[in-house]
């Protein structure tokens, strides 16, 4: 309910509010395209390239804008930011954006595109001024056609073979600050896990004391591979990316391999909570072997070989030990 918020409502500014919240939103639109151009310029310069661009035409906004202020109302601009105005389009933070890929920044700026011409729209339908109207529904206008002016960008800085060199780059980061290391824990999670878990089953035949076993050695080895990641490599000179984001991936994709044949030991039945992590450690194997093939281009017959063959073999190591 309105009393319960300090923000202004929309409907509720004045025509002089409503160019004030444009002109500070179309500086902030124009800061955030320049925050994207300089985060990518090192890696995908064409692209920048388009985001200054967009940010240039933000700017033309702005003053057209500031022009109208200053003829209906003076120099004074009243301070007031779409946060002040409850409802108000919000813009994700840039430290976000730095973890999306390029693609998904592409279509974030998009996003913020349609979101303007939005609010032109409704602002345009309030004002009772002429020259504010035309102002406003000219806005709505061209941020409607902004993705045509960032094709006719798009165009002039990144031709075809820029943008496959682009998007080859792209997936290659992706690949290598999350895929790799990602797919190491989980193999690792996966297999390292298989013969603790199953020999502490087939020696006890106590579910939750397997069940513990494998909490246990999920966790220990997910702390352990993630804080293996992260210092082996600063990523400056590998390219890798983060160490942090690899760690991340590396020690939650390893606790999350070990915990899918751990968890159904949480059923008090020991073969039925057997058969089921048998169908689960199948499962996991034959999901590694479609990632390799799928991110790492390793023919699947050959990751299957490996994968398989070499967590059947732990499988049974396991077992064998456990039952004698």
């Amino acid at each position: 309910m309105r009393f319960f918020t300090q923000r202004r409502h929309f409907r509720d500014l004045s025509e002089q509010e409503v160019l004030a919240l444009a002109i500070s939103s179309e500086e902030d639109d124009a800061r955030i395209y320049r925050s994207y151009a300089e985060m990518l310029r090192a890696d995908y310069p064409d692209t920048a390239a388009i985001f200054d661009g967009m940010a240039e035409e933000e700017d033309g906004h702005r003053r057209a804008l500031i022009n109208l202020h200053r003829m209906r109302f003076g120099e004074v601009i009243p301070l007031i930011r779409r946060e002040h105005v409850a409802g108000f389009y919000a813009r994700r933070p840039v430290w976000l954006v730095q973890n999306l890929p390029l693609e998904r920044i592409r279509d974030e700026a998009e996003a913020m595109e349609r979101d303007a011409e939005r609010f032109y729209v409704e602002a345009a339908k309030r004002s009772s001024d002429a020259a504010t109207r035309k102002l406003l529904g000219d806005l709505a206008a061209a941020e409607a056609g902004h993705e045509e002016r960032a094709g006719e960008l798009a165009e002039k800085h990144l031709d075809g073979a820029a943008r496959e060199s682009e998007d080859r780059m792209a997936h290659r980061q992706f690949v290598l600050t999350w895929v790799q290391p990602g797919l190491a824990g989980l193999m690792d999670g996966s297999v390292s896990t298989l013969a603790p878990i199953f020999a502490t089953a087939f020696a006890t035949q106590d579910t939750w004391t397997t069940f513990l076993v494998g909490l246990a050695a999920s966790v220990g080895a997910g702390i352990s591979m993630g804080f293996t990641e992260a210092a082996s490599d600063d990523g400056e000179l590998s390219g890798r990316g983060s160490p942090l984001k690899r760690g991340i991936a590396s020690g939650v994709m390893t606790t999350l391999g070990g915990l899918g044949h751990a968890l159904p030991y949480l059923i008090p039945h020991f073969w039925t909570a057997t058969i089921i992590a048998w169908i689960i450690v199948f499962c996991e194997l034959w999901a590694i072997a479609w990632i390799q093939k799928r991110y790492m281009e390793t023919p699947f017959l050959r990751a299957a070989m490996q994968v398989v063959l070499g967590g059947g073999l732990v499988l049974a190591a396991g077992v064998l030990i456990g039952s004698g």
